[in-house]
């Protein structure tokens, strides 16, 4: 009976220890950063017994797609199930403190029970104090003392007093030394907290059969949406003579708990979240509705595009230093986007902040002129047309400025337009001069019957007050009716290219040193007088 009991306690030991669970903590090795996720790549190694065994795996993302969670492991193991958590607690966890914290728990322990050994004494000096001052009240009601021995008892009474809370205050200060000392134990527990790897609150838990014991390792992979990239650019030249030099970075930030310490990098167009199912095509029936009253608006693509990118344009200049950065990045392009393996290990603090990554740098051959739309902006900006500019892999974001030595602001590139030739808005040019006036005595309103007739008569003058001649494309427009009530008739347009479909009026100009051009634009609108036109 007895040698029976002895096996059931070891079969319940060996039981117990076989269910313990194996704590190890991941390394991350790289990380694909796409638009608005990450794929982790992480490793990490483990001493597993013969058996089955549960791993649980410290230092992954605090918030993960669980079922894109791939793990590695060799032939030897089986992996018969995964499960995420960032909510694990387990007795086991404690054994993993490194020996250095063990130590500053330790003093903080000591120190602890000082305080409260202080706490004690205080406490007993306090209640000496409460003795004496009662023993005070009753021996000065008793009348069988005469004034001798009532005054022994005042001296015995003062002495004993005195020392008790000279003893109160000796142990105040020794407790206040006590609390500081404990407060730099705990600040040092932190210190010393901080210097390991930052570890996350994520934690996978990894069934596993392994057939031989040793040690293991396992290859994790998965997705996380705590981290994200943009493309942005300097964008610098020296005159309008001149390529401009462009710098093509990258603003990296993730928050997915852990520190990436020298991984290697990846940056990616992609997007692995979205829909990859192929869209299918139903029958397309036409429905009557309420007809949709169009407006004579700008232009969005010719008018609007150069100066809206160009409203963020700081007024001051600023002069600014450069000094190029070395470009370690191999760009790999397939059908559906563009990567950039980074070849330098970098650092990424799991902080949410951006940090700044070189990708390459660029000369791009450029051709300027200048573009003005008087009636939107009395400025004229400078424009840079790069042909053929998909074979730099330009993605869409925001650029620097940087023209002769000064900051002028920022721009927007967007390459992904249809046309052969990319614009590059390079900020305004003060030097060139711009009104856009109404004619008084040439524009006016008529009323013919149960008509209205509105004439507008616009001058336009340009000033070249540069010393070099330019050239200058300049924009302006009429409106468009919407109905058969509304006509418009172009008066005037001093031989600029029209486009009916726009109401666009378009010249192409060549102004020398010091040159003057006026040039003007009348059009008549009319409706019937009954009606008002908010926009005109």
């Amino acid at each position: 009976m007895k040698h029976l009991i002895a096996l059931l306690f070891l079969l319940l030991f060996v039981t117990a220890h076989a269910q313990k669970p194996i704590f190890t903590t991941a390394k991350v090795e790289a990380a694909t950063v796409y638009f608005n996720a990450v794929e982790l790549t992480q490793s990490t190694s483990v001493m597993l017994p013969k058996g089955s065994s549960e791993i649980v795996v410290k230092n992954v993302a605090d918030y993960l797609n669980e079922s894109t969670v791939q793990i590695g492991a060799p032939s030897n193991v089986t992996v018969l199930s995964v499960q995420f958590t960032n909510n694990y607690i387990s007795e086991y966890e404690i054994d993993e403190k490194s020996p250095l914290i063990k130590k500053v728990r330790d003093s903080i322990k000591l120190v602890e029970k000082e305080i409260q050994k202080v706490n004690n004494a205080k406490e007993a000096e306090a209640k000496t104090i409460e003795l004496l001052d009662k023993n005070q009240q009753v021996s000065g009601l008793n009348s069988g003392l005469n004034v001798a021995e009532l005054m022994k008892m005042m001296a015995y009474y003062k002495t004993k007093r005195t020392e008790s809370r000279n003893a109160i205050d000796a142990l105040e200060d020794r407790r206040i030394k006590l609390n500081e000392t404990l407060s730099n134990l705990r600040n040092k527990l932190e210190i010393n907290t901080q210097k390991e790897d930052k570890t996350s609150k994520g934690k996978l838990i990894i069934q596993v059969m392994n057939e031989v014991a040793g040690n293991v390792d396992f290859d994790i992979n998965y997705l996380s949406n705590q981290a994200s990239w943009s493309p942005f650019y300097d964008l610098r030249t020296e005159n309008i003579s001149a390529p401009i030099n462009m710098m093509y970075k990258a603003q990296v930030s993730q928050s997915t708990g852990i520190d990436w310490k020298k991984v290697k990098l990846t940056l990616s167009s992609g997007n692995p979240n979205q829909n990859n199912q192929a869209p299918q095509l139903n029958a397309w029936w036409l429905q009557y509705n309420q007809p949709y009253a169009a407006t004579a608006e700008y232009d969005k693509m010719e008018l609007s595009e150069v100066v809206v990118t160009s409203q963020a344009i700081r007024k001051e200049k600023k002069q600014l230093g450069y000094a190029a950065a070395p470009i370690n990045a191999n760009i790999v392009e397939n059908q559906l986007n563009v990567s950039f393996d980074i070849a330098i290990p970098y650092d990424i603090l799991s902080n949410g902040k951006a940090h700044s990554v070189a990708l390459k740098e660029l000369q791009l051959p450029a051709t300027y002129k200048y573009y003005a739309a008087p009636r939107v902006e009395k400025e004229a900006f400078l424009l840079a047309e790069i042909n053929d500019y998909s074979k730099f892999n330009l993605l869409p974001g925001e650029a620097n400025i940087i023209f002769e030595g000064l900051y002028v602001g920022k721009t927007y590139i967007n390459p992904n337009q249809t046309s052969d030739t990319l614009n590059l808005s390079m900020g305004r040019d003060k030097k060139i001069s711009i009104t856009r006036e109404k004619v008084v005595d040439k524009s006016g309103t008529k009323f013919l019957s149960s008509k209205k007739e509105q004439t507008f008569t616009y001058d336009i003058t340009i000033r070249n007050n540069k010393k070099e001649s330019i050239q200058l494309l300049l924009k302006d427009q009429y409106p468009l009716s919407s109905d058969k009530e509304t006509e418009v008739t172009l008066m005037e347009s001093n031989d600029a290219k029209n486009n009916t479909e726009t109401g666009i009026l378009t010249w192409d100009l060549n102004l020398k040193p010091n040159e003057t051009k006026k040039l003007r634009i009348s059009y008549k609108v009319k409706y019937p007088k009954d009606k008002i036109i908010g926009n005109l």
